[in-house]
């Protein structure tokens, strides 16, 4: 590969418009413009996120092209998220990326999001331990739950995921069932820092044994508070701490369980995590002890490679232009899409 090669990622899968400079595996620029809008309805509204994604995107890319300190005439290759993700904020990055690929006369680089979430740990490599393949990788965030056996760059299997719904929305939608503000999922780990992770147990969801199932653990959550508060109105300011801490021992719990499964079941004892909800520092803690008792390797991504970024986007499209895995104008972006 020329030494001279930089790579633009572009990331619009959700509500973050995000974009980076790569070169050898080095990020230039990691440039993130989030959407406050959505804490008004408590979620993500789409038609809002793609609106925002229209603003975003050119002051966005223009300050990632800044910081790195490069003309766009230097760029080696467009790096994007074809999916999956939510339709109109994939299609703002897409469009955009098919027009500068094309104004540039450069290759084009259709990347899937959930692969980007687990090739993070090849970023600035020197600087820190990636691991070697095959490695477990547990993908967590607001929309994915999954195991995946990675054999290489671009082989990857997907051993168990989600039957429902994604552990990062359970994490916010046990906050919103107790008044806290969206994202939720934060507010409960930073609550559960100061509280009794053993004060109230919930029943751990039973499915295969590398499956998830969190619809149930969320309608406990409901089911919990509300009759507590029948109770006591003032339960859950009493109890804040304790309740986030209990929540979130039981999810990260039932994670540690099925990704104990996935190395008894492989031998594979290389386990990396990836995706928004690795950033919780629950998980990290309980795979650094993992580690100390089970002889277990664990790969945890630095805090800014854990949120949906374009660096990420950018280390998948500099490994694909290696080997030349370009892609057609004539690609289209894809909500749902298979790892």
């Amino acid at each position: 590969m020329n030494k001279n090669t930089y790579i633009l990622g572009i990331e619009s899968s959700c509500d973050d418009t995000a974009a980076a400079v790569i070169h050898n595996g080095v990020v230039l620029s990691n440039v993130v413009a989030g959407q406050k809008i959505h804490e008004e309805y408590g979620g993500v509204v789409p038609e809002l996120a793609s609106r925002a994604h229209q603003q975003n995107i050119v002051p966005v890319v223009h300050q990632a092209l800044r910081k790195a300190n490069i003309d766009k005439k230097q760029l080696s290759a467009i790096a994007f998220t074809q999916g999956p993700g939510l339709m109109g904020s994939l299609l703002v990055g897409t469009s955009f990326s098919k027009s500068l690929a094309m104004g540039l006369d450069i290759p084009l680089i259709a990347v899937n999001h959930m692969q980007a979430h687990i090739l993070a740990h090849f970023i600035n490599a020197e600087e820190q331990t990636a691991p070697t393949f095959p490695f477990i990788a547990l993908t967590i965030s607001g929309g994915h739950t999954q195991i995946v056996k990675v054999t290489d760059y671009f082989e990857m299997e997907i051993l168990g995921e989600t039957i429902d719904d994604a552990v990062g929305e359970a994490f916010d939608k046990s906050a919103k069932i107790l008044g806290l503000p969206y994202p939720g999922g934060p507010l409960i780990d930073k609550y559960a820092q100061s509280g009794n992770p053993l004060a109230y147990p919930f029943t751990k969801p039973k499915v295969g044994d590398l499956e998830f199932s969190f619809s149930g653990l969320k309608t406990a959550v409901l089911y919990f508070v509300e009759r507590e508060t029948n109770k006591n109105p003032n339960f859950v300011s009493e109890n804040l701490e304790d309740i986030c801490a209990s929540i979130q021992y039981t999810i990260v719990d039932y994670l540690m369980d099925k990704l104990k499964n996935a190395v008894a079941i492989t031998g594979i004892k290389q386990v990396a995590i990836g995706g928004g909800v690795s950033a919780n520092s629950g998980i990290r803690n309980a795979l650094k002890e993992a580690e100390k008792e089970l002889g277990w390797k664990t790969y945890i991504p630095r805090f800014e490679y854990c949120t949906d970024n374009a660096a990420m986007i950018a280390m998948v499209g500099e490994l694909k232009y290696k080997t030349q895995q370009f892609s057609s104008n004539n690609l289209v972006a894809k909500a749902r899409m298979k790892l």
